[in-house]
């Protein structure tokens, strides 16, 4: 992590505990996870692969914030969680559940972010 740029760190580091917290809520079964996945139309037997993506990312963007892992891991697992939350938002819309949207958009807004900051360091 040897002159790593602050932003691009606390970006990673936030957008990789996000995705494990929300990804635990999805193992657990959380009541939320559950409501919010029936509105959209996300079947139940699904949560536990969505989980595993989501800690794929989380663990990609975290090997990624290291000198001897490459760089590319990083930036591979974010643009993985970019196109995983563009599904989610896809999900939302066509199910035209909009009250919720912003959680899923600052996921993706994380992403974006953190694929942007992985490309540019």
């Amino acid at each position: 992590m040897t002159g790593t740029p602050l932003a691009f760190l606390v970006v990673t580091l936030l957008t990789a505990a996000v995705n494990v917290a929300v990804a635990a809520a999805d193992l657990a079964g959380a009541r939320f996870v559950l409501v919010n996945s029936a509105e959209v139309g996300v079947p139940r037997s699904w949560l536990p692969r969505l989980a595993a993506l989501k800690l794929a990312g989380a663990a990609g963007l975290l090997l990624g914030l290291f000198d001897a892992a490459p760089r590319l891991l990083g930036a591979a697992a974010a643009c993985g969680l970019v196109l995983f939350y563009l599904g989610a938002l896809a999900f939302h819309l066509r199910a035209r559940v909009l009250h919720n949207l912003a959680f899923p958009g600052f996921c993706f807004a994380t992403a974006v972010a953190s694929l942007a900051l992985t490309v540019s360091s």
